[in-house]
């Protein structure tokens, strides 16, 4: 079919789908990123603001707040790589409880070493060695990083949850069913085995 410009030559045609589609990609990994970074930053600064509590301070650690804003941009950041890399998704067809738990243990394990390698870098670069940048996790204890590592863990159910269904179901689907009045029946069509 003509326009009234006349035909477009194929390249242009399909670099304009090719831009299109890069501006449509880059939009989703923005809406991605920030979803991803609100959930880590309030996640992050509860932490902090229950450190603070559990530690009795009266003041504000305001240096353990900027932390916060940082890890959560960054891990943000990392967790979309990660999800581009397919991490996690070794349970992808397998009943959706696995792939919850699952994407939870693996970004759970991520997360802490990814804290572990920000502190050393941020240690080194402050003049310290490597030991004495390397960080004392749940207060350098066994049961310190396994507390920290099960709350993370527990703290990722529902991103994860919230992410898989919506995988499941589809975007708009799970919007609808939270974002519309009343009470709706939704039922999933069996996939074929």
């Amino acid at each position: 079919m003509k326009s009234e410009r006349g035909p477009n030559p194929p390249e242009k045609s399909s670099s304009n789908r090719h831009k299109s589609t890069l501006k449509e990609r880059a939009a989703h990994q923005l809406r991605e990123f920030l979803v991803m970074f609100s959930y880590l930053w309030a996640l992050f600064a509860l932490l902090v603001i229950n450190q603070s509590v559990v530690l009795a301070r009266e003041a504000q650690d305001y240096e353990a707040h900027g932390f916060a804003i940082l890890n959560a941009l960054i891990l943000a950041k990392v967790l979309l790589i990660g999800e581009d890399l397919q991490l996690g998704n070794r349970f992808r067809d397998k009943a959706l409880l696995y792939s919850i738990l699952y994407k939870c243990f693996i970004f759970t394990l991520f997360i802490i070493g990814f804290h572990i390698l920000e502190r050393v870098i941020v240690g080194v670069w402050s003049g310290r060695t490597i030991a004495q940048s390397f960080p004392t996790i749940g207060g350098g204890s066994v049961n310190g990083i396994l507390s920290l590592g099960a709350t993370l863990f527990v703290a990722l159910i529902p991103f994860f949850a919230f992410r898989e269904i919506s995988r499941v179901i589809g975007r708009g689907a799970l919007w609808s069913l939270l974002l519309h009045r009343g009470t709706r029946v939704y039922t999933l069509e069996s996939r074929p085995q």
